[in-house]
């Protein structure tokens, strides 16, 4: 079982609600599918003239068990290794993206 349409469209009508219409031009939050798995991705305009492509930051990975048809939250370590995020049960792709949005331990949005 692949990862599902409805929650395809759930996923990235969070990601273009991250960011206010009026800063798009220097923001974007985006995901990135791979598999089962949907990288949250920030994304930055170039900041000085020497720089010609938007900058991407992983921010959350969420990672669909087909098996148990639940959902799982990894976060990124400077080495760009991805780990359980533990402070939250494996459970529906909402659970996950509030977890991600309420960022108790400042390790998703800093």
């Amino acid at each position: 079982m692949a990862v599902s349409e409805f929650d395809l469209f759930k996923i990235n009508r969070y990601c273009t609600g991250r960011v206010p219409a009026r800063y798009l031009d220097q923001m974007r939050v985006e995901s990135s599918v791979r598999g089962n798995s949907v990288t949250i991705v920030e994304c930055r305009a170039p900041w000085t003239e020497s720089l010609t492509e938007w900058s991407r930051h992983n921010v959350a990975q969420i990672r669909f068990n087909a098996d148990t048809g639940n959902w799982s939250l990894y976060w990124r370590d400077r080495n760009s290794k991805w780990h359980p995020f533990d402070h939250v049960e494996p459970g529906t792709v909402d659970q996950m993206l509030a977890a991600i949005d309420e960022d108790t331990t400042a390790i998703f949005w800093g």
